[in-house]
C-alpha cells in the first residue's frame, strides 16, 4: 500500500509552545465558587467539597473526536483523537496538578512544590491558587518558558536553580522534605495518586467506545502519563468492563528519550543517557529526558500490553501538528504527535488493521 507521507509542506509555521487556559475565573460562577474554596473562614470539609465539585466540572472529560481527514490521509481507519486541550491550561497536566492540590489542602499543606519546565508549572500553581495554599515552582535557570508569566499570575513563587530539569527535581524534592511542603515531583510518594489520575483518561476513552480501542498512542517523557493510562484500562479489564487492553504506544523525541531507548535494546529497564549528547529544540522539549523519572513503569506497560516505543524527529511533530490544525480545525503542540507518529511510522511499514486507534494531544496556542 502506497501511503501518504506528512512531510509535505514546507510553508513557515509558529513554533509558539504551551498551550491555551480556557479561564476559569471568567465564569463568574466558578470565580465565586474559587472564592468560597480559598475563603478560611469556611470549615475544611466545605472546602473540600467545592474544590473536588470544581475539579468534577472542570477537569478532564476532554473530548474525543473521529479524525476522518486523517483517516483519508493516512489510509487507516476509526482514528480517534483524545484532545487534552480542553483542559484548563491546556494540558493533561491539570489531572494530577488538581488532584495533588485537593490532597495538599486536606492533609494541611500550606504550599505545594515541584519543578517544571512550563506546562506543569502553570496548572500546579493554578490549582493550587484555587485550593487557597502557596506553590513554589523550581525551575531551570538557563530555560526560558513564556508561560512563566502565567505562573507568576497564579500567584506562584518561581526559584531559579542551576543545572537541569532533573537537578531542579531534586532541590524541589530537597526543599520539601526540609520544609514539610507537599511534594508535586513525579517519581515521589504520590506517584500512585497520579497515575489513578491520567488513568482517567482511559476510562474517559472507554466511555465513549464502550470498549477499549485497539492502540493507544501517547507522547512521553517522564512516562506518567502512558503508565497510568494503562492502569486505567487494566483496572477497566480486570473488572470485565472492556474485551481487552489496548496496546500502548509510545512516541518521543528522536534519540532523546530513555523510554524509547530501552525498548529499542531491549533492557530490561531505562538508562540514563548523555545529558550533554541531548540537544533542545523548541519543537522538542516537552519531550527530551535523559532520566525518564517514571520510565521503568512506562515500560512496562507498553511490554505488557504489546505495544512499542520509537522516536519521532522534529520535522514530522512540526507538519503533522500542521496537518491537524489543517484538516481537523484542532491546534496541538508538535510535540504532542509523538505518539501519532509512532503509529504512521509503524503504520507505512505494515498496514495496521481496521480497528479503532486513539491519540493523546496535547493544546497548544494558536
Amino acid at each position: 500500500m502506497n501511503q501518504p507521507d506528512f512531510h509535505g509542506s514546507t510553508m513557515p509555521y509558529d513554533l509558539i509552545d504551551g498551550a491555551v487556559p480556557k479561564g476559569i475565573l471568567q465564569n463568574a460562577s466558578l470565580a465565586e465558587q474559587c472564592k468560597e474554596i480559598q475563603d478560611t473562614t469556611n470549615s475544611l470539609n466545605v472546602r473540600l467539597e467545592l474544590f473536588e465539585d470544581l475539579i468534577e466540572s472542570e477537569i478532564g472529560d476532554t473530548s474525543l473526536v473521529r479524525a476522518r481527514n486523517l483517516e483519508r490521509e493516512f489510509q487507516i481507519r476509526q482514528l480517534y483523537l483524545k484532545f487534552e486541550g480542553g483542559n484548563p491550561t491546556g494540558t493533561q497536566k491539570d489531572r494530577i496538578a488538581f488532584a495533588q492540590a485537593l490532597d495538599a489542602l486536606r492533609r494541611g499543606f500550606d504550599t505545594l512544590t515541584l519543578a517544571t519546565c512550563g506546562n506543569y508549572g502553570v496548572a500546579c500553581a493554578m490549582a493550587s491558587s484555587i485550593a487557597g495554599i502557596r506553590c513554589r515552582v523550581y525551575i531551570p535557570a538557563a530555560y526560558q518558558t513564556k508561560r512563566i508569566t502565567e505562573m507568576t499570575d497564579w500567584g506562584a513563587d518561581i526559584h531559579r536553580v542551576d543545572g537541569d530539569y532533573e537537578n531542579a527535581v531534586a532541590v524541589s524534592q530537597e526543599a520539601a522534605e526540609k520544609e514539610e511542603l507537599y511534594d508535586a515531583n513525579p517519581g515521589g510518594n504520590n506517584l500512585i495518586m497520579q497515575l489513578k489520575a491520567y488513568g482517567e483518561i482511559a476510562y474517559e476513552i472507554y466511555d465513549e467506545l464502550r470498549d477499549s480501542p485497539a492502540l493507544v498512542a501517547v507522547p512521553v517523557s517522564n512516562g506518567t502519563t502512558l503508565a497510568g493510562v494503562y492502569r486505567g484500562f487494566s483496572s477497566l479489564y480486570r473488572r470485565g468492563k472492556t474485551s481487552k487492553t489496548p496496546k500502548l504506544i509510545a512516541g518521543s523525541s528522536f534519540r532523546k528519550n530513555p523510554i524509547v531507548d530501552a525498548y529499542r535494546h531491549g533492557r530490561e529497564s531505562c538508562e540514563d543517557l548523555v545529558p550533554t549528547k541531548i540537544r533542545e529544540s523548541p519543537i522538542n522539549e516537552p519531550l527530551i529526558n535523559w532520566h525518564s523519572i517514571d520510565g521503568d513503569q512506562a515500560l512496562e506497560a507498553i511490554r505488557e500490553s504489546g505495544g512499542w516505543a520509537s522516536d519521532a524527529t522534529d520535522r514530522d511533530m512540526r507538519q503533522l501538528a500542521k496537518l491537524i490544525r489543517e484538516r481537523e480545525g484542532i491546534s496541538v503542540l508538535p510535540a504532542s504527535t509523538a505518539g501519532l507518529v509512532a503509529l504512521l511510522n509503524r503504520h507505512k511499514k505494515e498496514a495496521l488493521p481496521n480497528d479503532r486507534y486513539v491519540i493523546v494531544l496535547t493544546g497548544r496556542k494558536s
